[in-house]
């Protein structure tokens, strides 16, 4: 939990807000979008649902439900769970109520005795009250009972703020809210004319539902689903018919993904379309923002290629941007609004590290490692947040220096406390993003990882795509269509883990230069042969490269294979490694053999921001520009601006493969 969610859950999310703030405020009947905000696990996405609920939920009526929880959550809890959510009393609005809802649910749910429809027909009133006196003299309100078999789907979202938890809180806070008797004719009476239903009758219509529920097959089940999701709108829709009534409520639906998840989606949507699209109705109002870490299938293959919407990124997130790119009304996929979590940018660390060690002022010095956590992490929220909690619980050195560089050498391998557990942050980290793939799976993605081009290395050393696809629909991967590359921290950890195996470390690179050799591209190869270890050979290839290529080609094609993860020992700074890298015999004059070797050790350590976190190889990277620029009779300028880029090197605000 948090101090201020607004502070850290939308930080880099500006845009999410100010189109949520957009939809809030348009007329009832305005067709808003069904937002989603996908990502891999970590990305922040259940963060942004606890920002919203703290920026708008104090004005505006809101519901939260958690869609990943482990139990089953049938689609009519969370509809109960929204529904009561919903009717939280604000001081500026009536109260919302939901009649049809509450009804359809109450005919539902309590098994009706009777032989024939008649029967239940002339005895379904006086059963649903007396099915309602009973759970409200046990739970207050019918909609109350619902939190005995769901409750845990409206828990707090990770990084809930102290705020947000208040909000929630009071959203859930047990009351006596009872549907008159006298209510049930005029609900009764829209079931009898909804569609789905056979009946016209009203109160046999109800008995239909109770049939569908404990008597019916698939097909029945899946009718009333649509009937109770239709009711839920159309409850909604009359709400806001009426004076000092909100505009819009908010819906904020977290872990999407699951299975439950996505059957409460699929009905959303389809209630929405059916309603606005195929029946004509005026438009429910409600603002929706669900997030998931996984693909959906109902988009077809992961690859988007049959999925009419194109990702959009959620800074410049508009209602506008939403209807100059939304799908034809034909389809329900209209709907949607596709927004792409993007990491954060170092400005964006540097402020997310300030705010969570606001509370420990002795922290505060190591605010300066912004630079080495974003690299690191390439700015993944969830890893952010681990890497600061490892710092904050352990015994870094304060001073920048030597001492701290040996330190963080071996961040991976330090605690991260999580109430009584105690797993190093790399167990930690890879448990939570690959959460559910067994320890084979993992190991195998590890030596697969060592290729930058992920559908290379599983082609390479996995039999079958599975892993691939499964990365893919994680949003695991950077580059899903070019290159696809794995996100970095998660490639990093796992070839962290992938080296503490030598032997399958070095038989992954040996395999993958030869797969790279045989289709005849020197500079991947090149690239496995050096995290091989191979510092001769890359040499040798540069050297001869100098020779006879542009600068700005050498250039390119240096950055690219020294850009090659290593297994050094974890012991020593970067000036101590790099020491310990150096030729048996130094060569007693400068030549471009000399300079070019001592060029590819340092900027392979440089390339890894565990291996020299504070960027302490700038100037020996610059001198050895500045170096080759001397032994070179044209074409120098730009080996100087190379030398002149790492002599004054600025940050980048996002992570680039230079670190």
């Amino acid at each position: 939990m948090t101090e201020s969610g607004v502070g850290m859950g939308l930080r880099g999310r500006s845009g999410i807000v100010s189109l949520v703030g957009e939809s809030l405020t348009q007329p009832p009947a305005a067709e808003r979008p069904v937002t989603i905000l996908l990502g891999p696990r970590g990305s922040g996405a259940s963060e942004a649902h606890s920002a919203l609920m703290e920026q708008f939920g104090p004005q505006n009526p809101f519901a939260y439900v958690n869609l990943g929880v482990e139990h089953a959550l049938l689609p009519r809890y969370g509809l109960a769970l929204l529904a009561r959510q919903l009717e939280r009393k604000l001081p500026k609005y009536l109260r919302s109520h939901f009649p049809r809802l509450r009804l359809g649910l109450l005919a539902s749910d309590h098994e009706l005795r009777m032989t024939t429809l008649v029967e239940g027909r002339r005895t379904i009133r006086r059963e649903l009250d007396a099915f309602q006196e009973q759970t409200e003299a046990r739970y207050g309100d019918y909609l109350a009972a619902f939190f005995e078999v769901a409750g845990g789907a409206v828990g707090a979202p990770d990084g809930a703020s102290s705020a947000a938890l208040a909000l929630l809180q009071d959203a859930l806070r047990i009351g006596r809210r009872r549907l008159p008797s006298r209510k049930f004719t005029s609900s009764a009476a829209w079931y009898g004319a909804h569609p789905l239903i056979r009946s016209q009758d009203a109160w046999e219509a109800l008995v239909e539902l109770n049939l569908w529920r404990h008597n019916g097959d698939v097909d029945d089940q899946d009718r009333l689903d649509r009937v109770l999701f239709s009711a839920f709108l159309e409850d909604l829709r009359q709400n806001v018919s009426h004076s000092f009534m909100p505009r819009s409520y908010l819906l904020l639906l977290d872990n999407s993904h699951t299975e439950y998840g996505r059957r409460f989606l699929d009905l959303l949507i389809r209630a929405r379309h059916d309603d606005t699209v195929v029946a004509g109705t005026t438009c429910d109002p409600l603002t929706i923002v669900a997030s998931s870490n996984r693909w959906l299938p109902r988009w077809g293959p992961a690859t988007g290629d049959q999925w009419p919407w194109r990702l959009r990124g959620p800074d410049r997130a508009a209602l506008s941007d939403w209807s100059e790119h939304r799908p034809t009304r034909d389809s329900d996929d209209t709907w949607w609004y596709p927004l792409r979590l993007r990491d954060l940018n170092l400005d964006e660390v540097r402020i997310r590290m300030e705010l969570e060690m606001r509370r420990h002022p002795d922290l505060a010095p190591f605010t300066r490692l912004a630079p080495f956590v974003h690299r690191l992490t390439c700015g993944l929220p969830r890893a952010v947040h681990q890497v600061t909690g490892v710092l904050r619980q352990s015994g870094v050195p304060a001073e920048d220096g030597a001492e701290q560089d040996r330190w963080l050498r071996t961040l991976p391998e330090r605690t991260l406390r999580d109430g009584e557990d105690t797993p190093t942050l790399c167990d930690a980290a890879l448990d939570h993003l690959l959460h559910g793939l067994d320890e084979g799976a993992r190991d195998t993605l590890a030596e697969c990882a060592a290729a930058r081009d992920l559908s290379i290395g599983t082609r390479v050393l996995s039999p079958g795509d599975a892993l691939f696809g499964e990365m893919r629909a994680r949003w695991l991967l950077l580059s899903p269509s070019v290159a696809p590359t794995l996100h970095p921290w998660l490639r990093r950890l796992l070839l962290w883990r992938l080296a503490r195996r030598p032997d399958d470390w070095d038989t992954v690179n040996e395999l993958l230069a030869e797969h790279f050799r045989a289709g005849r591209r020197p500079v991947q190869e090149m690239y496995h042969r050096l995290a091989w270890g191979c510092t001769d050979e890359v040499t040798g290839y540069l050297v001869t490269l100098f020779a006879q290529a542009p600068a700005a080609r050498w250039i390119s094609e240096f950055n690219a294979i020294t850009a090659a993860p290593n297994r050094l020992p974890t012991a020593g700074g970067p000036l101590q490694l790099f020491a310990s890298l150096g030729p048996a015999a130094p060569s007693a004059t400068i030549t471009a053999e000399s300079v070019i070797r001592e060029l590819v050790t340092v900027r392979w350590l440089w390339s890894d921001p565990l291996t020299d976190p504070g960027m302490r190889l700038n100037d020996l990277i610059a001198d050895g520009f500045n170096q080759l620029s001397r032994l070179r009779r044209n074409d120098v300028v730009a080996l100087f601006n190379e030398a002149e880029r790492y002599r004054h090197w600025r940050h980048p605000l996002t992570v680039t493969s230079e670190g």
